[in-house]
């Protein structure tokens, strides 16, 4: 005779009891589609980093994919165990160093026109790192719509305490292409860039909050 016990878990919940009455009730809908929607694409992009390290030549990108990899996972981690438990996770978030100078190369150079590779054969640093570029900008960008629209207190700190990092990291790999002339940086001459910058003037404060 078969067993007539219900099953103590959830259906297709695989997790026990204990933790999933430990789990915060307090997250909208709106609110998980869009945890599930970063949670996402940071695997993505660890996944995709895996790729790139397979075809990357220059030790100093591999660097930065290394270190990078390991940063975001640990922020992976944070954001899964706020998003799971509604509590702050047992890893806080952290600050991303960058080991790039910062100091900018300003000015375009002539070059050969771009064009999409025709195999695999055909990447190279340049590319790779313009993919990682494009990965972060996009995660920052991500990251900050998402914390607009979070309910749990918690969730809602980690994931905009995030941003900053994505940014960070966003910014180290626009210094790396930066050095190695794969992102230049135009700028205005001299005459516009003074009227630019002396468009606007500050105004007397008063009444400041006490």
């Amino acid at each position: 005779m078969q067993n007539q016990q219900q099953p103590m878990n959830q259906p297709g919940s695989g997790m026990p009891p204990s933790m999933m009455n430990a789990q915060s009730k307090d997250h909208g809908g709106h609110e998980l589609f869009d945890a599930h929607e970063i949670i996402a694409g940071i695997i993505s992009m660890l996944d995709q980093y895996q790729m790139y390290d397979q075809h990357i030549q220059d030790p100093e990108l591999k660097d930065i994919v290394k270190r990078q990899t390991a940063f975001v996972t640990t922020m992976y981690n944070s954001i899964v165990g706020s998003f799971s438990t509604g509590h702050d996770p047992q890893v806080p978030t952290q600050q991303y160093k960058m080991t790039q100078s910062h100091t900018a190369t300003y000015g375009i150079k002539p070059g050969a026109p771009k064009k999409p590779n025709q195999s695999v054969n055909d990447l190279s640093d340049k590319g790779l790192s313009a993919y990682m570029l494009g990965q972060t900008k996009s995660l920052a960008t991500l990251l900050a719509m998402t914390a607009l629209e979070m309910t749990n207190p918690v969730l809602r700190r980690v994931v905009a305490d995030s941003v900053p990092n994505f940014i960070e990291m966003s910014y180290e790999i626009f210094l790396y292409q930066n050095k190695h002339g794969y992102y230049q940086v135009p700028q205005l001459n001299d005459q516009d860039m003074t009227l630019m910058l002396q468009s606007y003037t500050e105004v007397p404060q008063q009444n400041l909050p006490q």
